[in-house]
């Protein structure tokens, strides 16, 4: 068969094939319109994490069944886009994050929400704490600990404040790009970009002799993508994503000196999560100034066979605090108890499908 005649036939299948899952996605569009007008009476949460979870476990498992090339990460790129373009049919809602636009921040809550969320972005992790309990944004995402610089203590004091709760986890790996107008990098003069990046892809600086160059600090990095986009000779250390909104052209890809470096942000709001099977749970806990307090805290998890993934210690107000993570959720019967027995020294900050190992 000529070459051409099959390869039009094959694209004659691909676009019945393309028309078929349009229609079919447009019947899941009109059932998920028919669930949001029954949550908006009922008042149920339009994010389910854990719904998500195992509907993308049953469709990898179909898939796997069935010999589908489509693995879960395929799976998982296709379907969160096509949960966050449902949610915005359900219910708009405001999703409140760290800015600017661009930011690694940005990046998380996009991977979560998708690209047509009505995003806020906010100044400050206090501010967007503030935006979720006054209700102008529905969903809050935040900073909660990065592999090299550890835990962000805002984001503690945030909720030692407030009533919000952690409803999902998201793991983004933090790669950092070198983008510019020129073509070649002796044509840099300048480089704009936030300090920790700048020190985070020093040993690449220093290899292209770049670090003989003036650096330049700005408030962000998705700043100085903006301003090396306008800038002649001039060039940023920025995210693809904010290379990619001000259309600065990419040289470099991977710049940092770790490429282990990883940032771990929590998504709040004002609802609690159900049982997914893999839950982690947050903390905060204050204990008496006594001794072995800690100790006999931790051996009730230990006795209870709960498996603690975090202790980290606060001074939050005056007072020695400990922000405890552990896999279990609160409603499980050994996490009752022991809620039970510490009610006064414990506030709950969320349970939440687990996405990762912890950094």
């Amino acid at each position: 068969m000529d070459e051409a005649i099959q390869l039009g036939k094959l694209r004659d299948k691909l676009d019945e094939i393309d028309n078929q899952i349009l229609i079919l996605l447009n019947q899941r569009m009109e059932t998920v319109k028919k669930v949001g007008e029954v949550k908006a009476t009922s008042g149920g949460a339009i994010y389910r994490p854990e719904r998500e979870k195992s509907i993308i476990q049953r469709l990898e498992n179909i898939s796997n069944q069935t010999n589908g090339l489509l693995n879960k990460n395929a799976i998982e790129a296709l379907f969160l886009e096509i949960f966050a373009i449902s949610r915005n049919l359900e219910l708009p809602e405001n999703i409140a994050y760290l800015g600017p636009a661009g930011s690694f921040t940005h990046q998380a809550a996009e991977s979560r929400f998708g690209a047509m969320s009505s995003y806020l972005s906010i100044g400050s992790i206090r501010g967007i704490f503030r935006e979720v309990s006054s209700g102008k944004a529905k969903f809050g995402v935040v900073p909660i600990e990065n592999s090299s610089n550890g835990i962000v203590n805002d984001t503690i004091t945030c909720f030692s404040q407030t009533n919000l709760k952690i409803i999902a986890e998201v793991m983004v790996d933090i790669h950092h790009v070198l983008a510019t107008t020129v073509d070649s990098v002796k044509d840099i003069k300048k480089i704009y970009s936030k300090d920790i990046a700048l020190d985070q892809c020093h040993l690449f600086l220093e290899d292209l002799g770049l670090d003989e160059i003036e650096l330049i600090p700005v408030e962000s990095t998705a700043k100085a993508a903006k301003i090396a986009s306008k800038e002649p000779n001039s060039a940023a250390i920025c995210s693809s994503v904010g290379a990619k909104m001000y259309n600065l052209p990419i040289l470099f890809e991977n710049i940092e000196d770790k490429g282990n470096n990883r940032t771990r942000f929590l998504i709040i709001s004002d609802f609690e999560n159900g049982v997914s099977g893999d839950d982690k749970t947050s903390i905060l806990v204050q204990l008496s100034n006594e001794a072995g307090a800690l100790v006999r805290f931790l051996q009730d998890f230990d006795k209870a066979k709960i498996n603690l993934t975090k202790i980290k210690s606060h001074i939050i107000g005056g007072l020695s605090t400990f922000f405890i993570e552990f896999n279990a959720h609160k409603d499980d019967k050994a996490v009752s108890q022991i809620f039970n027995k510490y009610k006064n020294e414990i506030k709950f900050l969320g349970s939440y499908v687990r996405e990762a190992d912890d950094i």
